[in-house]
């Protein structure tokens, strides 16, 4: 069982009641957590993208994301062995090779530890304000997975979808010459499915654990995972937020149902009051997982 974080300070969700600290934290927070993180053997960090928040929005979906791209980099300056994953970059709002080319660099400075995480958005208002089309961006989504890991590491792609043609064009950097890994998000039957058929891994949010299991029981979604090539890992999201310092019986019963469920990793929140204690709550956390295999 793998575990990351979705990396406090970077986003604030009004759903986790963030605490105090995280409001005023600061980028040697964020950079005392993750290289924390790295020392406990966790296995990735996390920064999501939006650009444009409604403010009648905000109330759900917070207001506050760091880029990514910038981010990210940033992160992997302060870090040696840990993943960077996207968690999710907003597919229709980019052309494929405008994230090959960012994240390409970012591969290639990091020494191949991107992890694309990408999703199909759904606040519309976003779109509007970026000027992108909200109907069909599933289909432009799953051709723009294909057109990303047909460019991934090649100086001269040639890729031509539905919706994306490219050639004669150098993209270097492009990332190192290897399959990105590509985690797809999401809620939907969908998701799963684009998951399934073009991605690495499925990385859903929002869904309780007997959602998932009755999703991944279907026989056609099992079905399509047995023609797969490679396994595909399950990467899922405890809710509420862990608390495995408190209640450390009540977190590894959570972190056993989540494996029995079929789950490949997890995407852990903490129960926290300040940095300390989220650093420690994430050791407790590792320890936890790490016990599931014993």
């Amino acid at each position: 069982m793998k575990m990351g974080i979705v990396t406090p300070v970077l986003h604030m969700n009004p759903r986790f009641d963030p605490p105090g600290w995280e409001e005023t934290g600061s980028v040697e927070d964020v950079v005392a957590v993750v290289a924390a993180a790295e020392r406990a053997g966790v296995d990735w960090v996390a920064c999501s993208e939006h650009i444009g928040i409604p403010e009648s929005a905000s109330g759900i979906r917070g207001g506050r994301y760091f880029d990514p791209f910038t981010t990210l980099g940033f992160v992997a300056a302060h870090t040696e062995r840990i993943g960077l994953l996207t968690h999710m970059t907003v597919l229709p709002y980019h052309h494929p090779l405008e994230i090959v080319k960012r994240l390409g660099t970012l591969d290639l400075l990091s020494h191949g530890r991107v992890i694309l995480g990408v999703g199909v958005g759904s606040l519309q208002p976003e779109f509007e304000l970026l000027g992108h089309e909200f109907e069909g961006r599933g289909e432009r989504s799953d051709d723009a997975i294909r057109a990303i890991r047909a460019a991934w590491g090649i100086r001269v792609p040639a890729y031509e979808g539905d919706h994306y043609k490219f050639s004669g064009f150098i993209v270097e950097p492009s990332g190192l010459p290897r399959a990105v890994k590509v985690w797809v998000g999401g809620r939907t039957r969908r998701s799963l499915r684009r998951a399934v058929e073009l991605g690495h891994a499925w990385m859903p949010f929002r869904l309780e654990l007997d959602e998932l299991t009755a999703m991944l029981d279907e026989q056609s979604i099992r079905d399509l995972i047995a023609r797969r090539d490679e396994p595909l890992d399950m990467i899922f999201a405890p809710e509420p937020p862990a608390d495995p310092l408190g209640d450390p019986e009540a977190t590894r019963r959570t972190f056993r149902s989540y494996a029995q469920a079929g789950a490949t990793g997890l995407s852990m929140r903490f129960r926290h009051e300040s940095r300390s204690h989220y650093v420690e709550q994430m050791e407790a956390a590792v320890a936890l997982v790490s016990g599931l295999d014993a």
